[in-house]
This record gives C-alpha cells, sequence and structure tokens, in this order.
C-alpha cells in the first residue's frame, strides 16, 4: 500500500514538473475552429490598419492548429466549415497543419453541411469526418470548362489578332481561336490528369481507399447522402450539430466536453472603434512595417502583374493587379533592413506584363545578393508568376500548385467591324513608318506580325535565360514553350524543389537562419497603405473625389459583377485575374500570362 502511495505521488510530482495537464475526472476539453467563408492570404484594408488580427488568415489559421498542437490540455480539435471556400492548394497546406496536430496526440473531428471534392481531401486529414444530417456529399471526378470567343468576337465584328511564342503556350486562343490547337489540347489534358490523379491520391491515403473503392465512390457518391456516403467510406458520421457535445463525450468516454477556442485569437483593435477621437488619433499612422528583432519578410505577388501601382480589390477585397512600382519599393525596404534575415515571395498570379515581370525579377536577385529568398507557390505561378519564382534560390509547391507556363503572348483587339456594325466611322491618320502598328481598326499586315513576333522572341530567351539560371540543370526541350506542370511532376522536372506550404517555407528558413521558435517576427510586403491613403482612394474609386467613375466605368463594374455571379465566388478570383491580364493588351502588347482561366469543379 505504501509502495502504491509512494509511486502515486511520483507520477504526480512528474506531471507537475513536466507541465503536464491533468484533465478533471470525466471531463474532456476540446478546442474549436471554425473556417468561413474565403480564405484570404493576408489581412487586408482596415484590419490590417487598425491592428485588428481577428481577420483569418492562411497563416493565422495555421498558426491556430500549431497552437491547438502545443496545448497539453486539448484532447480534440472539431474544425468547423461554415461555407467555406478553399482551393485545393489552401486544403493541401491545411491538411499538414492538421497532420501536425495529430502527431501531438490529439483526434480531429471534421464537421460540414455538405462535402465536395476539396472538402472530402481536407477530411482525408481527420480522424472522423462528420456530416449535418440531411446534407450532402458530392464526388463527381474533375469537370473543366474551356471558352473559346473568336466565333462570337467575329459575329460582333472584332477580331482577336494574337502571335504567341511557344506552341503550347495557348493564352491567345479563348479569343483567336473557336477550338483548341493539338498542343494546348495535349497541354492542358496532360495538367488534368496531374491533378485528378493528385485529387486520387490524396483521397485514397486519407480515407484508406483501394482504386475499386474510390471508383466506386465516384460512380456512386456523385450525389449522396449520408448513410450513402458512410457506406462508401467518404464520411465517418453523420449528426445534427446539436448533438455534437454528447458525440463527443461518447467518443471520448467523458461526462463532460469543455469547449475551449483555438488559443490564437486576434488583438483587439488597437483603438475603440466607437471613439471618434481615438478613430482621428490613427487616421495618419502608418501600419508597422519596420521589424524590431530578427524577422522574415514574406512578398505577396497575388493576381495579375502589371506596370506601375498595385491597384484592384480595394480595402475590402483582393488585389486584381500587382505592379512592379510597389513590388520594387517593398523589395527596397527588405533589401536595406538588416533585421530581415530572409524573404519568402508568396505567389498566386497568372503572369501579366512581361516588363513588369523583368523589374521585379531584377528587384528579387538585389535582395537575394545580401540574403536568402525563397518562394512558396499557393495555387499558381505560370508565365510572369513563374519569371518571379525563378529569381529565388529554392521553389516550394503543393502538389496541386500549377507552375511553368514559359512563353509569350501579344496581340490586339481590332473592333473596326464592330464599329461598322454600329455605324461609327472612324479616319486614322498617321505619321512615321510604325505609327499605325497598334491601330484599333485593323489586325496586323504580316510584316507587321513579324515585327511583333520579333520582338516577343526578344522576350523569350530573356524569359528562359532567366529561368536556366535560376533552375540550375533544367531541361527546356520539356518544360519551355507554355507547358504547364502540376507541383509533383514540378518537382521532377527541376521546376521546384518541395513540396510545402508557405507554413514549411517560413519554418525551414527560419531554422537556416538561426531564428528560434517564437523569437522572430514574420512581416507582409507590400504593407498596407495608412488609412488616410486608403480612405482617400475609396473615394476616388466611387466618385466622391476629383476622379468620378463614367458610363464605361460603371458598365464594367456591372458586366464584373454578372460575371462574378455566374461563376461562384470560388473561382471568381481566378476569372478576375486573368481577365485583367489580357485587359493589358490595350496599353501593352507583349505579355507573359497564363494560358487562360481554368475552372475545376
Amino acid at each position: 500500500m505504501m509502495r502504491r502511495a509512494a509511486l502515486l505521488l511520483v507520477g504526480l510530482a512528474l506531471g507537475v514538473f513536466s507541465g503536464v495537464a491533468w484533465a478533471q475526472p470525466g471531463k474532456v476539453r476540446i478546442g474549436l475552429i471554425e473556417i468561413e467563408g474565403a480564405l484570404r492570404e493576408r489581412a487586408g484594408g482596415l484590419g490590417a490598419l487598425l491592428g485588428d488580427e481577428s481577420e483569418l488568415t492562411s497563416r493565422r489559421l495555421s498558426a491556430r492548429f500549431n497552437v491547438a498542437a502545443a496545448n497539453a490540455e486539448l484532447r480534440g480539435l472539431v474544425v468547423r466549415l461554415k461555407d467555406a471556400q478553399l482551393s485545393a492548394s489552401q486544403v493541401q497546406e491545411l491538411g499538414r497543419a492538421m497532420q501536425r496536430v495529430r502527431a501531438a496526440g490529439k483526434k480531429i473531428h471534421l464537421f460540414a453541411e455538405g462535402y465536395g471534392p476539396t472538402e472530402l481531401v481536407l477530411g482525408g486529414c481527420a480522424d472522423d469526418v462528420m456530416l449535418q444530417s440531411g446534407g450532402e456529399v458530392s464526388l463527381p471526378g474533375m469537370h473543366m470548362q474551356e471558352f473559346f470567343l473568336a466565333d462570337a468576337l467575329a459575329w460582333l465584328g472584332i477580331k482577336a489578332d494574337m502571335v504567341q511564342v511557344g506552341d503550347y503556350k495557348g493564352a491567345s486562343e479563348m479569343m483567336s481561336r473557336n477550338a483548341p490547337s493539338p498542343q494546348w489540347d495535349q497541354n492542358i489534358n496532360g495538367l488534368l490528369d496531374s491533378l485528378y490523379a493528385c485529387l486520387r491520391d490524396d483521397l485514397k491515403t486519407g480515407r484508406k481507399l483501394s482504386d475499386d473503392q474510390l471508383d466506386r465512390a465516384m460512380s456512386r457518391g456523385w450525389s449522396a447522402d449520408g448513410e450513402l456516403a458512410k457506406q462508401l467510406g467518404l464520411i465517418d458520421t453523420v449528426i445534427d450539430l446539436p448533438q455534437l457535445s454528447e458525440h463527443l463525450k461518447a467518443e471520448y468516454g467523458a461526462q463532460e466536453v469543455s469547449w475551449a477556442t483555438d488559443g490564437a485569437g486576434g488583438r483587439k483593435p488597437r483603438f475603440d472603434p466607437s471613439n471618434p477621437f481615438a478613430f482621428m488619433s490613427v487616421l495618419g499612422q502608418k501600419p508597422q512595417s519596420k521589424p524590431v528583432r530578427g524577422s522574415l519578410a514574406v512578398l505577396h505577388i497575388d493576381g495579375a502583374i502589371v506596370d506601375g501601382e498595385s491597384a484592384g480589390g480595394g480595402p475590402f477585397g483582393g488585389d486584381s493587379s500587382v505592379g512592379s512600382r510597389t513590388v520594387r519599393k517593398a523589395l527596397r525596404e527588405i533589401e536595406e533592413e538588416d533585421l530581415f534575415k530572409g524573404m519568402v515571395i508568396r505567389i498566386n498570379s497568372p503572369g501579366g506584363s512581361a516588363i513588369a515581370s523583368e523589374v521585379i525579377w531584377q528587384g528579387v536577385r538585389r535582395v537575394a545578393a545580401k540574403k536568402p529568398v525563397w518562394v512558396s507557390v499557393g495555387s499558381m505561378a505560370a508565365s510572369g508568376g513563374y519569371y518571379i519564382a525563378a529569381a529565388g534560390d529554392r521553389i516550394y509547391v503543393n502538389p496541386s500548385s500549377i507552375v511553368g507556363s514559359i512563353g509569350v503572348v501579344g496581340g490586339k483587339i481590332a473592333m473596326g467591324g464592330l464599329l461598322d456594325k454600329l455605324g461609327i466611322r472612324v479616319k486614322e491618320r498617321s505619321r512615321g513608318p510604325r505609327a499605325n502598328l497598334l491601330s484599333m481598326l485593323t489586325p496586323w499586315d504580316e510584316a507587321q506580325r513579324e515585327l511583333v513576333r520579333a520582338k516577343m522572341k526578344e522576350t523569350y530567351d530573356l524569359f528562359t535565360s532567366r529561368v536556366v539560371a535560376g533552375r540550375k540543370g533544367i531541361d527546356l526541350s520539356k518544360t519551355a514553350e507554355g507547358r504547364l506542370f502540376a507541383g509533383r511532376e514540378a518537382i521532377v522536372l527541376r521546376m521546384a524543389d518541395s513540396i510545402g506550404g508557405l507554413d514549411e517555407a517560413l519554418a525551414d528558413m527560419a531554422r537556416e537562419a538561426g531564428l528560434a521558435s517564437g523569437s522572430y517576427d514574420v512581416m507582409d510586403f507590400p504593407a498596407p497603405m495608412t488609412l488616410e491613403e486608403t480612405l482617400s482612394e475609396m473615394m476616388g474609386r466611387f466618385g466622391l473625389g476629383v476622379r468620378a467613375p463614367g458610363p464605361r466605368a460603371t458598365a464594367l463594374t456591372v458586366g464584373a459583377e454578372a460575371l462574378r455571379e455566374t461563376v461562384g465566388e470560388r473561382a471568381w478570383p481566378s476569372v478576375r485575374d486573368a481577365a485583367h491580364a489580357m485587359m493589358q493588351l490595350r496599353d501593352e502588347h507583349v505579355l507573359l500570362v497564363s494560358p487562360s482561366t481554368i475552372i475545376v469543379r
């Protein structure tokens, strides 16, 4: 008896001194993380300016999983999806964060009102996939749609006069053809095969399904209720949300569930929004952009790449363009700050301006001469996006990341036929040997096309030289001319180095830089505008300043909103960025842009 009591005392002492949190008898503590709507790459607008960290971003969400993994009190974690709009790459990055929680000995329970393919992949990283009773599970496979507008444009009297360098480039085909070319067909089919194989591998590994079982699940589970989805091995539990606590009590053999927030909740805004004087006090303050200790910088290339300043969604939406001047300013700040021990470039871009891509490439190499520069690819680093990626010393990709499109496209939109149909007569006058090269009325003649092609070949040669310099051992005969690849294949072809997301890139860089966990900060660039600048831009955009929008801007806005409603919120960022990139043909006639808008359902 004395020996048993002594052992008990020793055990209690070890528990206390080892930092173990002893659970109360009969009670289990469960964490809760909710993911609602779209997941942004970084905090934007007023939230960033006013110090409010409650807005959920990819990196903050990952940090919350890390906090849950380290919390000795938690036995499990419930992840609730509330109309979450997650890309395949985001799901893969979140899945790795969830695996870290499971590796710490905790269970993960995923709950949603419905599951599609991406949510089911995330479910493969959980111990218990729960569906709201009455909900639906859908796993039909992958469906891709491409639009070819040449016939529609011809009916309107418009001709897209396009030239491309790279047989597999395909960026011009949506505008200039009524069906895909054989090369583009081969290119996009190969990419779709890779993405589909990635989806199947994730589902088979996560849900422990054989090929035959997965085939059966896809055949019968294209639209399945909860019971059928359970039979097919796609989910584990059908439950009404109010019964969740009872379900968890049974799972853990507990009498009571104690709920915990994720433990990484954001700081409150640094002023009281109900106090107008406090609001005015931060009006002219600049957002924090100077490190106070050894730190890492994250440079975001998120959207179409353009000359000049970044612009787009304003303080409440994502940027639709990445301006070379804005990015170079951020690069200079990072280069000159000694407390930044390294930089990770986070890329989600279809490309854009050839000139802007080269300008940014040069700025990245200036930083790389002083400190490590690595790259993390989110959903896409294509064309100009990959041009910039090649400037980094190491490239991380997700299995579903799309990289490549090493090629050039150029052209103009000839609208003479449309103007004729509308009864609009235009008289052109030119002076100089090439003055009519950019006429909006007529397509190029052969001599003009050869001039444009020669200029595009110069750009292509520079592009490939940048890739060869940055990616030692790459074989351009297998990777260039506009070809596209998913993440794992990109690594085999030496276009990228490692599977991993932004978290992995930052953690590896910190380790190599000698920065211990918790001893450094991560800062995002370009830094947000001051509140005064943000309000000024809003006033100008909405006609409250000197830049009142005209009828054309209003029509474009209405058209963009209609298109947004048509394609849906999940596909909208890709459509928006591709459309913005192609609109640059108004001002620049040689582009490095991804092949077309790719929507996979």
